[in-house]
Parts: C-alpha cells; sequence; structure tokens
C-alpha cells in the first residue's frame, strides 16, 4: 500500500518538523510513504530544512515551489504528482497520530474494492488528545449530510481514494486564491459517499496566521468562490437540513451575494421555505453585512 501525503506550505518551517517526525513514527512493513510538498514561496529556511530531510532518505520526499497562488491551487498541483493509492491532504500545522498508518492500512484493505465511496473518514483531535467534533452516527454518510443534517460542526480527518480523488479540483472564481473544501466535498457527495472510523488519525493545532483564525479575511478576498459554494448548496436535498444549518446557508447567501454584487440572487434560491427565510433575513442581513464588513 502506498499512501500520498499533500501539504501545501507558506513560512511554516517551525511547524513542519512535527509533521515530518510523525510520519517517521508511521512507517511500518506494508506501507510506502510519499511526502509531496508545495511551497507558496516561502521566505523563511522550509526550503533547506525539506532538503535536509529528503537527504535522509528516510521516507519519499516531493519538494515543489509555486509563486504566491495559494493553498487550493498548490493542492490543485500535488493531486497530478500524486502516486499513492489513496491521498491525505495534511496542513502543515497538523500531524498523524502514532498509529494513524496502520488503522489506514486496515481500514483500506477493507474497503479498497468498493467503488461507491470517495473516502474513508477519520476523526481528528487536538494537542490535548480532546475530539474536534463528534463521533460518527453512521458508518457511512456524504459531507453534506454529516454537517448539514446530524449536526456536525468540528474537523475530520479525509482520506482519498486516489482514482476518485484525481477526477475533481478545488474549483476557484475570479482568481482568487481559496475556496472552502466542502464546495468539492459536495461535489463528490452528489455521486459517492465517505465510509466514517470512529478513531483518530491526526492531530491539528490552530495558528493565529492560518486560514481558520482569519475566516473575515478569507470572506472579503474571495466572496466569488464562497458565493457560489453557498448558491450551490440550494441544489442538495435540503430535506432534513436542520433549521440551524438553514438559516446559516441563508445568512451566508446574503452575505457573499451582497459582497459580490450579485444580481437578482433570490432567483438561485430554491424551495418556498428558502425564499421565504431569505426575504425576511435579507434586509438585516445587508445592514449587518454593510456594519461588520
Amino acid at each position: 500500500m502506498k499512501i500520498s501525503i499533500l501539504t501545501p506550505t507558506y513560512n511554516r518551517a517551525n511547524l513542519l518538523s512535527n509533521l515530518y517526525q510523525s510520519l517517521l513514527k508511521n512507517k511500518i512493513d506494508g506501507i510506502e510513504i510519499e511526502w509531496l510538498i508545495m511551497d507558496d514561496s516561502s521566505t523563511d529556511d522550509t526550503k533547506e530544512l525539506i532538503k535536509q530531510w529528503a537527504q535522509e532518505n528516510k521516507i519519499g520526499i516531493l519538494y515543489n515551489e509555486q509563486e504566491h497562488q495559494g493553498k487550493m491551487v498548490a493542492i490543485n498541483n500535488l493531486v497530478e504528482k500524486a502516486t499513492g493509492d489513496v491521498i491525505i491532504e495534511c496542513d502543515s500545522d497538523d500531524y498523524f497520530t502514532d498509529e494513524a498508518f496502520s488503522i489506514i492500512k486496515k481500514t483500506w484493505q477493507e474497503n479498497k474494492n468498493r467503488t461507491n465511496c470517495y473516502a474513508m473518514c477519520f476523526l481528528k483531535y487536538n494537542s490535548n488528545n480532546e475530539n474536534m467534533g463528534r463521533n460518527f452516527p453512521k458508518k457511512e454518510t456524504t459531507m453534506f449530510d454529516l454537517y448539514f443534517k446530524d449536526g456536525e460542526t468540528g474537523e475530520k480527518a479525509l482520506v482519498f481514494f486516489s482514482k476518485i480523488r484525481k477526477q475533481y479540483i478545488h474549483k476557484l472564481e475570479q482568481q482568487e486564491k481559496f475556496v472552502t473544501e466542502a464546495r468539492m466535498y459536495h461535489e463528490m457527495d452528489l455521486q459517492y459517499k465517505m465510509i466514517c472510523i470512529n478513531k483518530p488519525i491526526m492531530i491539528c493545532e490552530y495558528q493565529e496566521d492560518g486560514y481558520t483564525k482569519n475566516v473575515k479575511k478569507q470572506f472579503i478576498e474571495n466572496p466569488f468562490g464562497y458565493f457560489e459554494y453557498f448558491k450551490e448548496i440550494f441544489s442538495h436535498d435540503m430535506k432534513n437540513v436542520t433549521f440551524k444549518k438553514r438559516l446559516y446557508v441563508i445568512k451566508h447567501y446574503i452575505l457573499f451575494g451582497y459582497l459580490t454584487k450579485a444580481k437578482k440572487p433570490v432567483q438561485n434560491v430554491k424551495g418556498i421555505y428558502n425564499k421565504l427565510l431569505y426575504l425576511l433575513l435579507y434586509i438585516p442581513g445587508v445592514i449587518k453585512t454593510k456594519m461588520y464588513y
């Protein structure tokens, strides 16, 4: 079995060591590790550090560079280069648990011939050994159903089946550099499901300069991609979507419709219930957007 780890990075030399050491701890018989890194024009010693690790020749490392194109382009380019049976996208501030690859190998062997699933989905913990979300309520689901119908809010760790993952890319709009990964996940949900395993394989610590802690900045810089994402949600089966999530979608659709100056955005809202909520929330939503943004 071969595992491809994809890591986009920018000035994270101080963090990459945790990930590298976790990969070394996961070297076990029957697994080949391929670590593909895309450096988005770092100005620290990232390149020198990775070159040093590559010379150690303990695992396969492929270092790549790009010029300030952002995380999503980095991932798209690395997916093309990946040669593993499975693909894992691992940020520079994440690293693997000591038994992660043993768990992945066992699960992959049990499911490698499945043609109706695009990924194996595992738990993600923080450095305090706490689940960053909740345990899965089902053995199989879609990312859309998990977050919009089952009420999940925390992060998960996805291990993609390579043949299916390579058929998809992160779609960017208007030369933007970021879009939520969920947009691609929801596209995959239309044809495939995920296999859910209630075991942790990844540890994460959010950084002050990371995407998650700078959501407002991401919204302002990448409104067109987010607008398309929330517009596409109305094309999914909204039956049994929780009221809280329905409000979340409509509020953000109003927000990004305003930021992108979309023409007649109400026409994209499907369903009488959704249209009614949109009309009720539109004016207060625009007022709040003007005040906040």
